[in-house]
């Protein structure tokens, strides 16, 4: 039976198979955990490798290799920006819908690369401004729906702080 495991850690240290990047579309760095694994993996390499992926739908995931890691893959995830003033419970079920596309993407990126582990940051939890007890119910459902079948062995959620672990580690003991 796969793993399922919150723990509080930098994701570029992490021996894994995949680390998601949580992305912006144009794939090219940024802050947070962008830029961190951009500095990590070595940001020319990984920007040399993202050129010719032409960018990443919102809901969307592109790998590259790891490069410079101790992950074999990079899985860059692009969330949603959590914008709902302009447009109410509509704007609320799409953000909700494209967040969870991420994390279907890339469990499906894992089952296709043979990746038997992987970790995945808060996506769109930091300057995209989705709410963590949200965000966090539908990455452990969304890889929850995907596990079987999928080849995966362990998945970390890897929290920036000890506040978002205990939160998922609250909702995978459900």
């Amino acid at each position: 039976m796969p793993t399922l495991e919150a723990v509080l850690a930098d994701i570029t240290t992490l021996h894994v198979d995949a680390i998601v990047n949580a992305a912006n579309t144009k794939l090219k760095g940024g802050g947070g955990v962008d830029g961190a694994i951009h500095r990590a993996a070595g940001k020319a390499e990984l920007l040399a490798a993202t050129a010719p992926l032409g960018g990443c739908a919102t809901g969307d995931a592109k790998a590259t290799p790891g490069f410079r890691l101790p992950a074999t893959w990079i899985f860059h995830a692009v969330g949603p920006v959590w914008s709902v003033s302009r447009g109410g419970e509509a704007a609320m079920q799409k953000a909700d819908r494209l967040l969870a596309s991420c994390y279907h993407r890339c469990m499906e990126l894992a089952r296709e690369h043979g990746c038997r582990s992987i970790a995945f940051p808060a996506i769109s939890t930091g300057v995209y401004r989705f709410p963590p007890e949200r965000a966090a119910r539908f990455a452990v459902q969304s890889v929850r729906d995907q596990l079987a079948g999928s080849g995966v062995e362990r998945v970390i959620f890897c929290c920036f702080s000890e506040a978002t672990a205990r939160l998922y580690r609250s909702l995978l003991d459900q």
